[in-house]
């Protein structure tokens, strides 16, 4: 019976699909504007070609009440309909901050079957309208209600369940593709459990909203036939889905001015804010070869731009050209967190400009080769802006004037824009064989829209070397990420023109087509715009709709934000809602979904990511062997430490893989290898390794223990031994030329050299380690690995300690001081003992002591006299003593007579003593 009646529903719907499609409504100007409301989704009345081609559709019952229930709407300020961006102040940054720092748990919503707020005012006024006209059967009312419902329009409280509810009767009995597509994404993702999973209800809903022509529904379908979701994969059917987007991509690309549609990328991962998924330094995007590329769409980014616009403004107003010209280019394309504005991009495009021409077209006198380059670009940028109408009115001629100024000074794009007016006769007559030479010249300076313009016209000639040159041109200018270059090769590929018939590789193309044009198929910026505004549950919807189209960027940004894991604080869930409530952010099943397809399309870290969700059993059951698989996976393109480290530590404990601590160590020196700034968990997992694997191999226990590497030796010819040896023979010449440069400002060449770096290292790895020994499985070896650290412990500080004190002995002996860390072991007074060299640095000799009893030539010592007349009389002579002349004294001081007195300078009265001698 649930068959018969699914098939009957889906009959009726197929039948329904044969009326109207595009519904749309007046506003009180009575324009017509697109059936969503201000926000628009990316589907406008100019995303599906049928609906342009569409007939006027006559009125419906109730529409009066649903004009009436506009006009309410549009009493809503506009205030309430979209938050405001979040301060990019000091102080609103660092509340930023301070909340990341906050402990939380993943990101949560409201309920979604109760409603968080009560509706009032003009809003429900207008709800009671449009229930009225919904009851008319009225497919604008019934649109209308699904949206405000889904997305909380003009503040409306999110429903789910009645916004399905909607949708379904919409789809049901209208046809409406924008229906059936949201009906296919209820189904895909189960989202507010309002309807169970089911992937092949999804695909259905979303291929009947394909056959019609809705954007997100061939894109949903075109991506499900690629990754098989649902269906067996078939690359024919995708690239037919993606082939009919990348045809309304194009168009719509050049239904602009001049040179194309122009927007500003929006498509970016919000984990980039975080340093990516695991963490600065930790994830791919900012480790290993990506460590040192700036993320131009990350937070830290976003927050210094407005410090580079001041300081450029500042340098700007002093005179640099080149600060001038590059705020131009700033204010003119955009980027996120800053607006474009096309005003104060020609004001600073003008000032570069006006330091090398003057108003009446004259150069000026003095001018230096900066200025004048610096010139030639800001030329071809102003002739950009009046030939597009880019904030001005679109003028042609001024347009030709500069750029046959930039023209003059061989700037690219002064070449490419005045080779496209002649090429299309905008101001003027065409000449094609002029063109060709501008465009050739700018093409020549690899600028890309130039090659796209000179493929075109080499592709328009057929001939096979003109199809070779035209495919050329096409693949330098896709380098540069160009809509058309890349469109034009799927184009060559698909129909086998110049290149060969390759439907996988169309198929890339097309995708990558239908995905540059976001503001056409996708709501990127809708999306972005609530994320930052901290409305994070209008955000997940945004995304996970650009998800469900293949973006796999938009996955990883579903997946981050259903991450269970972010937090590892146990009292983060004391902040969590009641489990009873059904969580809009809390589908742990769902993230696994998407980290899968955001891994399918070579997000490593979303593969590392998928592999923890099956290790740990979230959303899923534990599957110890599928972790291996996709860390595995992510390990092949020798980018993910962290894949390699887990491989590692699963070799080193047995779990997942076979035991065996060799080849744990080889993933661990790979991993330090992919990433230096895994050195400490790195060094730590090896240090207990080691130990491991010496208890393992004293024990003739059964895991395959640490080896070394085999050394094959190669035999040498005679011929080889003696190129090596004459190849040693000049490396050691140079190492003599270059060794006083290598070792100038060392001292000595001794023990005093010697590096106990390794003995303080080892002390600090070690004690960590003891803390983390209780992760090994075997509690019992655990322990004994536990006594091993001490042991080692006990050894590496005695033997610190004595050796320590045996090597500042050494030195105090060789009357050198010791080292800095031996100083606390040897008593200072023995090491703090006059230099003599010092003291008298003209005896190069050096000093030696005089040797015990020294007779000084058999001469008797002295006998000091203190009342022995001074070698003069009268005084010293002048400047001869520094004694004060009233202190001298005229005659000497007698000493009382002696009982025997003995004669002054009376010979000794026999020998010398023996010892003397």
């Amino acid at each position: 019976m649930k068959s018969s009646a699914l098939c009957l529903l889906l009959l009726s719907q197929a039948a329904a699909v044969l009326g109207t499609n595009a519904k749309y409504y007046h506003d009180a100007q009575n324009e017509k504007i697109a059936r969503r409301d201000h926000r628009n989704h990316g589907l406008g009345p100019k995303t599906d070609v049928i609906q342009e081609q569409a007939p006027p559709v006559p009125r419906q019952p109730g529409a009066d009440i649903v004009d009436s229930a506009l006009t309410e709407l549009q009493k809503i300020p506009r205030s309430s309909r979209r938050r405001k961006h979040q301060s990019s102040g000091i102080i609103g940054t660092a509340l930023r901050y301070l909340a990341k720092a906050i402990p939380s748990g993943p990101a949560a919503a409201p309920s979604a079957n109760k409603p968080s707020k009560a509706v009032s005012g003009p809003l429900l006024t207008a709800v009671e309208m449009l229930e009225e006209a919904a009851h008319q059967n009225n497919s604008d009312a019934l649109f209308l209600l699904a949206e405000l419902n889904f997305f909380g329009n003009y503040s409306h409280p999110r429903n789910l369940h009645a916004s399905y509810n909607h949708y379904k009767q919409l789809a049901t009995a209208h046809g409406n593709t924008t229906a059936q597509y949201m009906l296919g994404l209820y189904h895909s993702t189960g989202i507010g459990n309002v309807v169970p999973r089911d992937q092949a209800k999804a695909l259905l809903y979303y291929t009947f909203a394909a056959i019609r022509g809705d954007t997100r529904g061939e894109m949903a379908t075109a991506f499900r036939h690629h990754s098989g979701i649902g269906a067996t994969k078939s690359c024919e059917s995708a690239v037919r889905y993606y082939k009919r987007v990348a045809d309304k991509a194009i168009n719509w690309y050049r239904s602009g001015p001049p040179g194309g549609m122009s927007w500003v990328y929006q498509g970016w991962r919000i984990s980039d804010d975080d340093g990516g998924i695991y963490g600065e330094g930790a994830s791919v995007s900012s480790s290993g070869i990506n460590s040192r590329k700036v993320n131009a769409y990350s937070d830290s980014t976003r927050a210094a731009i407005g410090d580079v616009i001041e300081y450029l403004d500042l340098v700007s107003q002093k005179g640099d050209s080149k600060a001038s010209f590059n705020l131009g280019r700033i204010y003119y394309e955009g980027q996120r967190g800053l607006d474009r504005d096309y005003e104060l991009a020609r004001k600073y495009f003008y000032l570069a400009a006006s330091r090398y021409w003057k108003k009446d077209n004259r150069i000026v006198e003095s001018y230096t080769k900066e200025v004048e380059r610096t010139a030639g670009q800001a030329a071809g940028y102003i002739g950009r802006i009046y030939l597009r109408g880019d904030g001005v009115v679109q003028n042609f001629e001024r347009a030709k004037i500069w750029f046959e100024r930039g023209i003059s000074l061989r700037d690219a794009q002064s070449q490419y824009g005045r080779g496209l007016m002649l090429l299309n006769g905008y101001g003027g007559k065409e000449n094609v064989k002029l063109a060709m030479e501008y465009l050739t010249a700018a093409a020549n300076q690899d600028y890309a829209p130039a090659q796209v313009q000179m493929g075109r016209l080499f592709l328009d000639q057929g001939e096979p070397e003109d199809l070779r040159i035209a495919n050329n041109h096409f693949e330098l200018a896709a380098r540069h990420g160009n809509i058309e270059a890349h469109y034009y090769l799927g184009e060559m590929v698909f129909h086998g023109v110049g290149r060969e018939k390759l439907c996988g590789m169309a198929m890339s193309y097309y995708k990558t087509v239908a995905e540059k044009a976001e503001p056409l198929v996708s709501s990127w910026g809708d999306a972005n715009d609530a994320y930052e505004a901290g409305d994070h549950e209008l955000a997940f919807l945004e995304y996970l709709m650009a998800a469900e189209q293949g973006y796999e960027r938009a996955q990883t940004n579903v997946a981050y934000m259903l991450d269970t894991g972010r937090s590892k604080i146990p009292f983060s869930e004391w902040f969590r809602k009641p489990k009873n409530e059904v969580e809009l952010l809390e589908n742990p099943g769902l993230a696994l979904i998407y980290w899968t397809r955001s891994s399918r399309q070579s997000n490593t870290d979303a593969m590392v990511k998928m592999g923890d969700y099956y290790f740990y059993g979230i959303g899923t059951n534990q599957d110890v062997g599928k972790a291996v698989q996709c860390y595995t996976g992510a390990s092949d393109y020798s980018q993910s430490a962290q894949a390699l480290f887990n491989l590692g530590w699963m070799h080193e404990n047995g779990i997942g893989l076979t035991q065996d601590f060799h080849l744990a160590k080889r993933y661990y020196d790979h991993a330090l290898e992919v990433n230096e700034e895994a050195y400490l968990p790195v060094t730590l997992s090896l240090l207990k390794l080691r130990v491991r694997s010496a208890w393992n191999t004293l024990t003739h226990g059964p895991v395959h223990s640490i080896q070394d590497e085999p050394k094959k030796g190669k035999e040498w010819s005679l011929a080889e031994w003696i190129a090596n040896f004459l190849e040693d023979d000049n490396e050691y010449y140079e190492d003599d030329v270059y060794g006083d440069n290598m070792y100038d400002g060392t001292i000595g060449a001794g023990d005093e050299d010697l590096d106990d770096g390794g003995v303080v290292e080892s002390v600090v790895i070690i004690v960590p380690t003891w803390t983390a020994a209780d992760m090994i499985g075997d509690q019992q070896e655990g322990i004994i690995v536990k006594w091993v650290i001490f042991l080692v412990f006990f050894v590496l500080i005695m033997g610190y300690i004595l050796g320590g004190y045996w090597h500042a002995r050494r030195r105090v002996r060789k009357g050198l001081e010791p080292l800095a860390y031996h100083r606390c072991l040897v008593s200072r007074r023995s090491w703090q003992q006059p230099q003599y060299q010092n003291d008298w640095p003209q005896q190069g000799g050096g000093y030696y002591y005089p040797p015990n009893a020294y007779n000084m030539g058999n001469m008797p010592p002295p006998v000091y006299d203190p009342n022995r007349p001074p070698m003069y009389s009268g005084g010293p002579p002048e400047g001869g003593s520094k004694v004060d002349p009233s202190q001298w004294r005229t005659e000497p001081t007698r000493r009382p007579a002696e009982a025997n007195p003995a004669p002054e300078y009376s010979a000794p009265a026999g020998p010398p003593p023996g010892n003397m001698r």
